[in-house]
């Protein structure tokens, strides 16, 4: 039995509207208090910064994975989720995490941002200034390029990358169809198999690349009596999933979080300057989220906003809705290139906090800057076009024209 909540929304997660423009919506339910029990999903949903924030940090309230059905036919999906650290709570999601930033922090980030410079405008030679697209031509391929050369997978798979990435992702919204289902299993495979060869390869000959880390990253667990400890490794399940994981982590939020940002910036006739490109980042982060829904499970009686949870039941962070809060950020629906502080949760919170935030930051700093320094009367040729899903919120296409400078 679930308790009895201060109140009940009937917000359609999935209508067309919403997914056009949350944010009128949420700030009506916001209005009408921080949290409420949300029939369609089965899931008490969260409005404001403060009950977002407490929920993302409440230890109590945990990522639980447990095996979509029918287990056999989504085994493949359900393997690159029960194996990662986003889906496992400590000690386990400690185990995992520690493991993999060891290898993902190791001067990689940094190193790419030449590299990313130069993808950049490697990208942006090739377009067509009369008009193209932004998404296809630049944000996507872009981020992709990234995250494969960092972990060693050919870039000659990137356009497959971003298919299998954007078919699992898509099990993330409400109510997946069967069409969605399917597809995400067959990316799934392939994605897995592709990964499991790889780092087969690389546990035979390790290159400079962070599947080769992966592979080899282990850590000293001190024994509880006197002895010497033990070393811990990534299962090869382990490494798969993480690799994974960190392939669609690694550009889903960047070019989504560029495709938000730029959108909302040509339509109102903003241009930031150099040294507001760090700011102008951020905004982008808190505007128009990338990840609109972020979901919790309570592990122990646990309150939330003034209800009291049982065990196994759900609640979510709505981080668009938290991002818009007129009591922590002022004029919240304008775009402001220079806004500081901005204590956006674009990235979660706790322990959960995205591991890849810093290259995140680093990608959508380099590309803007790059776009606009080469396009500066940059415009919108039509209207975006949506992807069309509101927990991953995004376009699908964006056109735009503009003078190259030189």
């Amino acid at each position: 039995m679930r308790s009895d909540p201060m109140r009940s929304t009937a917000l359609d997660l999935t209508s067309p509207e919403l997914v056009a423009d949350p944010y009128p919506a949420l700030a009506e339910e916001r209005a009408r208090g921080p949290l409420a029990w949300h029939e369609q999903s089965g899931t008490f949903l969260t409005f404001d910064h403060a009950t977002v924030s407490a929920v993302l940090r409440d230890r109590r309230l945990g990522r639980i994975w447990k095996d979509r059905e029918p287990a056999a036919y989504l085994e493949p999906f359900n393997l690159l989720h029960r194996h990662q650290m986003m889906e496992n709570e400590p000690p386990e999601h400690t185990r995992l995490r520690r493991l993999v930033a060891s290898a993902f922090n190791r001067g990689h980030v940094e190193r790419l941002r030449p590299r990313v410079r130069e993808l950049a405008a490697g990208l942006l030679a090739g377009v067509d200034p009369a008009g193209f697209d932004v998404i296809a031509e630049y944000a996507e391929p872009l981020p992709v390029l990234v995250i494969a050369e960092l972990l060693g997978v050919p870039t000659e798979l990137a356009p497959e990358l971003r298919a299998w990435s954007q078919a699992i992702v898509k099990m993330y919204e409400v109510a997946p169809s069967d069409a969605v289902v399917a597809a995400a299993v067959a990316a799934a495979t392939d994605f897995a198999a592709v990964v499991r060869e790889l780092a087969r390869e690389r546990a035979a000959a390790p290159l400079d690349d962070l599947v080769s880390d992966l592979v080899r990253a282990s850590t000293l667990v001190p024994s509880d009596g006197d002895g010497a400890g033990r070393t811990e490794r990534l299962s090869e399940d382990e490494v798969v999933a993480s690799a994974v994981l960190l392939l669609n982590a690694g550009h889903e939020a960047s070019v989504n979080v560029f495709g938000n940002g730029l959108v909302a910036m040509l339509r109102a006739g903003i241009r930031p300057h150099e040294d507001q490109l760090a700011t102008c980042m951020e905004e982008m982060l808190r505007y128009d989220s990338a990840l609109q829904l972020f979901e919790r499970t309570a592990t122990r009686p646990v309150e939330v906003a003034g209800v009291e949870l049982e065990p196994g039941q759900k609640v979510a962070a709505l981080l668009g809705a938290a991002n818009r809060d007129p009591a922590v950020f002022d004029d919240a629906n304008t775009f402001r290139v220079d806004r500081d502080p901005n204590p956006h949760v674009a990235f979660g919170a706790g322990v959960h906090f995205c591991l890849g935030a810093p290259l995140a930051r680093m990608e959508i700093v380099e590309s803007l800057g790059h776009l606009l320094r080469t396009f500066p009367d940059l415009s919108l040729a039509a209207e975006p076009e949506s992807r069309g899903t509101f927990v991953l919120r995004g376009y699908r296409t964006v056109a735009v024209t503009g003078t190259p400078v030189g």
